[in-house]
C-alpha cells in the first residue's frame, strides 16, 4: 500500500495533542517538509524550491489544518486533511502571514501559547522577518518551544512505517546485489555513481537523494565528497553508501567492494568494523541509552578511546536520512521499542584512510532485528 491509511495520522495527531495538554500548549505551528508530511501524508518534490513557506496548525483539539501556497491545494485535499487555506504564492510582500495570523486567530484562544521545534535537528522554514510580523499580528500570543514532542513522536515508528522502510532497504540490497554491472577496474567513480544510482530506480526506488562513496588503495579519504572521474584501480576499495527513498521512508547503508584482492589491512579494518557493529546490535536494546551504544562499539575500534573524526557511530533514520538520536558520548536518549537505527562504526587504516561499515536495525522488544541485508564478512571483491 502507498501512503497511509488515516487512521495513521489521525493516531498521531492524537498523540501529539496529548503530549500539548500535557506540556500547556495550545497548537503547534509546523513549517518543515517532515513535520508537515508526518500529520498530513502531504509528499512532494516541490520542497525542493525554498520559494514558498508551507504551515500546518496542530491544535490541541480537532484536526489539523493546512495554511499552504494555492499550489498546492490539489494534492493536500488528496490527503486526510479537510481544512485547507490557501493564497496565492510567493508573495513577498505577504507570503501567507495575514492569512496564518487570521487562522490562529481563528481557531486558538486570544493568549494561546504555541510551539515550534527549537531544539537539535529542527528549523523554523519561513523568512526570519515573516516570523516577525507573524508574532506582531499576535501581540498576546506565546510562541514558544515544543517541549520536544516532534522529536518524541517521531522516534517511535510504527509497523507501517517500519515496513516502508524495510522496502527501502530491500530495494537498495537488490541494487548492491548488481554491483558488478556498474563498477570495475578502469571506470570511473563518476559513472559508477550514475550507474548505481540507475540501479536503485530500476529496483523500485521512487528517488535517490543520497548517495555518497568514496575509493582508494588503502580506504578513501572522507565520505562524503562527490564523484570524480578517477579510474578504478587494481587494489582499489570501492565503497557505497546510499540513502534512496521509496515513499517517503529512506534507508541508510553501504557496502564495501574490493577491486581485485584487498590489503591485508582492508581485510583487518573491515573484520573490525564487524566486530563493531555486533557489539552495538547486542548494546542497542530497549532501556540502554545512545552513549551506551557509542561505548560499546568504540571499545572495539579504539579500545574505548572515544571515537574518531566521524563524530558519531550511527543515528536514526525514517523520514530523513539522518535523525535523532546520535551514537555519540553525550547522548543519553534512551532507546526504547520500534526506533530505527544504523549503526555505522569507521576505522583508521595504517599509512591510508578511512574504511566504514553501516547497516540499519529496528529495536525490538525482543532485541534488535537487521532490516538492511545481512553484510558479508569479508570484503566483497569485483
Amino acid at each position: 500500500m502507498r501512503g497511509f491509511h488515516p487512521s495513521e495520522f489521525k493516531t498521531r495527531t492524537q498523540n501529539a495533542q496529548v503530549e500539548m495538554a500535557r506540556s500547556g500548549l495550545d497548537a503547534l505551528l509546523l513549517t518543515t517538509e517532515p513535520e508537515v508530511r508526518y500529520f498530513t501524508g502531504f509528499l512532494t518534490r516541490f520542497w525542493e524550491s525554498p520559494t514558498r513557506p508551507w504551515f500546518l496548525v496542530l491544535p490541541q483539539s480537532g484536526d489539523p489544518i493546512a495554511v499552504i501556497p494555492s499550489i498546492g491545494a490539489d494534492l493536500m485535499a488528496k490527503t486526510w486533511i479537510g481544512d485547507i487555506r490557501t493564497w496565492t504564492a510567493p508573495n513577498p510582500v505577504d507570503d501567507g502571514i495575514s492569512l496564518l495570523a487570521d487562522t490562529l486567530s481563528e481557531v486558538l484562544p486570544k493568549s494561546a501559547k504555541i510551539g515550534l521545534p527549537s531544539g537539535h535537528e529542527s528549523q523554523l522554514r519561513m523568512p526570519l522577518q515573516d516570523f516577525e510580523r507573524l508574532k506582531q499580528r499576535l501581540p498576546n500570543v506565546e510562541f514558544t518551544d515544543d517541549a520536544g514532542i516532534i522529536q518524541k513522536l517521531r522516534l517511535i515508528k510504527s509497523d507501517a512505517e517500519i515496513s516502508k522502510i524495510s522496502q527501502a532497504c530491500k530495494i537498495a540490497g537488490a541494487a548492491f546485489s548488481r554491483v558488478k554491472e556498474v563498477a570495475s577496474q578502469g571506470a570511473s567513480l563518476e559513472s559508477v555513481f550514475r550507474g548505481f544510482q540507475k540501479l536503485c530506480l530500476d529496483e523500485g526506488a521512487d528517488w535517490v537523494p543520497y548517495l555518497a562513496g568514496g575509493a582508494g588503495p588503502l580506504g578513501y579519504d572522507d565520505v562524503i565528497s562527490p564523484a570524480n572521474d578517477s579510474p578504478l584501480c587494481k587494489g582499489d576499495i570501492l565503497m557505497l553508501d546510499t540513502g534512496l527513498m521509496y515513499d517517503g521512508y529512506f534507508c541508510d547503508f553501504d557496502r564495501n567492494f574490493s577491486i581485485g584482492k584487498p590489503d591485508k589491512r582492508i581485510s583487518a579494518g573491515y573484520a573490525q568494523l564487524i566486530e563493531a557493529t555486533e557489539a552495538g546490535k547486542i548494546a542497542a536494546k530497549a532501556g540502554n541509552t545512545a552513549a551506551d551504544v557509542f561505548h560499546a562499539m568504540d571499545n572495539v575500534l579504539t579500545g574505548g578511546k572515544g571515537g574518531g573524526d566521524v563524530g558519531r557511530l550511527g543515528h536514526g533514520l525514517g523520514m530523513q536520512l539522518t535523525e535523532w538520536p546520535s551514537f555519540i558520548p553525550d547522548d543519553q536518549t534512551v532507546l526504547k521499542e520500534g526506533m530505527v537505527i544504523t549503526l555505522e562504526p569507521a576505522v583508521a587504516i595504517p599509512n591510508g584512510g578511512m574504511v566504514v561499515h553501516e547497516d540499519n536495525f529496528v529495536i525490538r522488544k525482543s532485541g534488535i532485528e537487521q532490516i538492511s541485508p545481512q553484510a558479508p564478512n569479508t570484503i566483497l571483491e569485483i
